[in-house]
């Protein structure tokens, strides 16, 4: 299956509707034929018994309809050099039948196996609609205001900065920044989420949300390839390129199993030739053997495999793309089935990440001041804490300084030179690098702090607080419920507030002080353990290191950072972290089924190998020995889709 196509245009989905009713026109005729002709000779209507070539001619033309397009794919397969193909078991089992005079199986192998391949692109649709879904919240349109004057022009052609309008019921064609008061929105093929999300002035509205309730005017902030929207369909185009370990091995195993049964076939007619030769007793008849090897191949053909497998995957990453959850492949939806290890960020993972200022104190400037300093140093940062302390100066109508120059330094904050002075704002670890003395007590403070420093000396401190998010308690419980048996909790901030938040969500064991680096080391260092299989959730740029180190790294609320997607392997869309436990989920029941496939089709299909071996299996039975077991495999990996998580 191809995740890469565009959306269709009309025209394409007019002709594909079309072709669907063009699917069923060459089974029909072949099935009347085929029918028609068993009528014929069981009533013993003269003409068509005793004239063998009109008998013959009647089966060859019910067969062109169903036949002609598995040999032409046969042909193109050894074309190019694909020469154990299941085209190419079908189309050797069929001749073969022609020339030993079973006519109506002939056909009806064909038959059989074109309605079941029908049967099976309709399964896959269904397995795929979520996923087109998606590709189909692409917009061709927008409407920018320019000169005063709405005009339609594509969005790839929108400069940030600009005015684009969304009319109520369309989808919003980039991101950017709401001017109206507030407007609702459907953020379903993004999140998952049923219920829609008012977003207020000032707020971003992604690419790919609806809205519902009035026209919206919004200020683009990012290009179209940079887009929610774009990561999201890079990630759902990409997947389908990272293979399971079983969707690998099958591929392997049936580019060996095709020839071996092949060989096989072939002994099934020379061996008993052979014996016959040195045994007079035995009675070979070559068109019975030959009867035996045509059921041997289709029986053998690898389709239940080739199939079901990757469509399990799939529905599996379609399901989990349903949920608000991106795999970016089947592997990881087959690695995270053996997490038994789960290391959460605490900021932005399992608090909201939106802090609000608490205590304001200024030993040696004037509160307003050192506000004013300390959200110039983080004006451009990112961090949950700086955002937090630039919009309460903001929010206290207190003027802020322009800084000259600011060094951002991850985990520690930021050095700034503002009206030609030095400003260090950022936790005590950055004034202790810095060589700047400042009270015991501090160290002694619950919260989170941000101290000041001016030209080396300490000025005061900010505190904030953060809140927990409403599900992390029972995303916790969640995982344990799972059989995770190790939850940790690593953070940046103090050992006292984090162990205070660990408390309070019911994890056992939690770390605080941790620069990135840290982080790093302490997931090696469990990843590097027996048996441990770590999947690490995080949010921000400075889980990037991380995200990538773990055996699996999720990305929560990943819409945010770029270089979270980049080296997350899942992407939760909603800041819900209890959607790792659905992930979890997700995964167990696509191995669970793929595993069921793969056992149940190699061991139909051995069964009913020894009995057509032996004589005792017909055409009709090697049909549902390949086709049957196929279409139950497949409908097995809908299964997937159809469960609640």
């Amino acid at each position: 299956m191809d995740l890469t196509n565009q959306p269709m245009s009309s025209k394409q989905h007019v002709h594909d509707h079309a072709h669907k009713h063009q699917s069923f026109i060459a089974p029909a005729i072949s099935f009347i034929m085929l029918i028609s002709g068993m009528v014929m000779s069981h009533l013993g209507f003269v003409p068509f018994i005793s004239k063998r070539w009109l008998e013959f001619t009647w089966y060859l033309f019910a067969f062109f309809p169903v036949g002609l397009p598995v040999i032409k794919n046969a042909i193109s397969g050894i074309a190019s050099r694909d020469y154990f193909n299941e085209f190419t078991l079908m189309s050797i089992a069929c001749v073969g039948a022609f020339c030993i005079w079973e006519l109506p199986e002939a056909v009806g192998v064909m038959l059989f196996y074109s309605v079941g391949e029908t049967l099976q692109h309709k399964a896959v649709d269904r397995a795929t609609r979520n996923i087109s879904a998606l590709l189909g919240c692409r917009v061709e349109k927008t409407r920018v205001i320019r000169y005063g004057i709405c005009v339609d022009i594509s969005p790839q052609d929108v400069r940030t900065g600009e005015t684009i309008e969304i009319h109520p019921g369309e989808r919003v064609p980039l991101d950017g920044i709401i001017i109206n008061d507030k407007g609702l929105f459907d953020t379903s093929a993004l999140t998952g989420e049923s219920i829609p999300r008012e977003i207020t002035k000032g707020n971003e509205v992604l690419a790919g949300m609806i809205s519902t309730d009035k026209t919206i005017r919004l200020t683009v902030s990012r290009e179209y390839d940079k887009s929610a929207l774009a990561r999201i369909l890079e990630l759902v185009n990409d997947a389908s390129s990272r293979k399971a370990h079983a969707e690998l091995f099958i591929r392997k195993f049936a580019r060996i199993y095709t020839p071996v049964v092949l060989i096989l076939a072939v002994l099934v007619v020379a061996i008993p030739a052979v014996i016959s030769i040195f045994d007079n007793n035995f009675d070979y008849v070559f068109s019975e053997w030959l009867y035996r090897a045509l059921v041997f191949l289709v029986i053998s053909c690898p389709c239940a495999l080739v199939i079901s497998v990757p469509l399990g995957y799939f529905a599996g990453i379609g399901a989990a793309s349903r949920n608000g959850i991106l795999f970016k492949g089947g592997n990881y939806l087959e690695v995270i089935t053996k997490i038994n290890t789960v290391a959460f960020d605490k900021t932005g993972t399992l608090t909201t990440g939106k802090f609000s200022v608490r205590t304001v104190r200024s030993e040696t400037l004037d509160n307003g001041e050192m506000l004013s300093l300390m959200a110039a140093a983080e004006a451009d940062s990112s961090h949950p804490l700086a955002k937090a302390l630039v919009e309460y100066v903001l929010n206290q109508n207190i003027h802020i300084h322009k800084a000259e120059s600011v060094e951002e330094r991850a985990g520690y904050g930021t050095i700034a030179v503002i009206g030609g002075e030095t400003v260090i704002t950022g936790n005590l670890r950055l004034l202790k690098s810095e060589k700047v003395s400042y009270p015991d007590e501090l160290d002694q403070l619950t919260g989170t702090i941000i101290a000041c420093a001016l030209n080396g000396k300490y000025c005061g401190y900010v505190i904030l607080e953060d809140t927990i998010k409403p599900d992390s308690v029972d995303a916790v419980k969640n995982l344990s419920n799972l059989g995770i048996d190790r939850v940790i909790m690593l953070s940046g901030d103090k050992n006292e507030i984090v162990a205070e938040y660990a408390k309070r969500l019911g994890i056992q064991e939690s770390y605080g002080g941790l620069l990135p680096k840290d982080k790093a080391d302490f997931i090696e260092k469990t990843v590097s353990a027996p048996g441990r299989y770590v999947a690490f959730v995080g949010d921000g740029i400075n889980d990037a290191p991380v995200l990538a180190m773990s055996n699996v790294g999720v990305a929560m609320g990943g819409l945010g950072s770029d270089a979270a997607i980049e080296s997350a392997d899942v992407v939760i869309q909603t800041d819900q972290p209890s959607r790792l436990a659905t992930a979890i989920r997700i995964g167990r029941a696509t191995h669970k089924i793929v595993t069921e496939n793969i056992i149940g089709a190699i061991g139909i299909k051995v069964m009913i190998l020894a009995l057509g071996a032996a004589g005792y299996a017909t055409l009709w039975a090697a049909v549902f020995a390949d086709v049957g077991v196929a279409l139950l495999a497949v409908l097995n990996s809908m299964r997937i889709m159809w469960k609640r998580y």
